[in-house]
């Protein structure tokens, strides 16, 4: 199972705030459990933070506003 940083499939909805959705997807893609794909969309997460933070649509602190898992 990879960490999840290298695993792109995931990104638009990522960088668009769409988490659950974000979720789904790479449990399809990977074929993962729910907690799985938690890890891999939190790895990808930080990865893109750094790679592209002018592509968020919202700032880090609003981004898990509401989530919880």
């Amino acid at each position: 199972m990879t960490d999840g940083a290298a695993v792109d499939v995931a990104d638009d909805q990522i960088l668009a705030g769409k988490i659950i959705l974000g979720h789904k997807t790479l449990m399809d893609h990977l074929g993962c459990s729910l907690h799985e794909a938690i890890r891999s969309y939190a790895a990808r997460y930080e990865v893109l933070r750094v790679e592209r933070p002018d592509d968020f649509v919202c700032s880090h602190d609003e981004y898990w506003v509401g989530f919880y898992s």
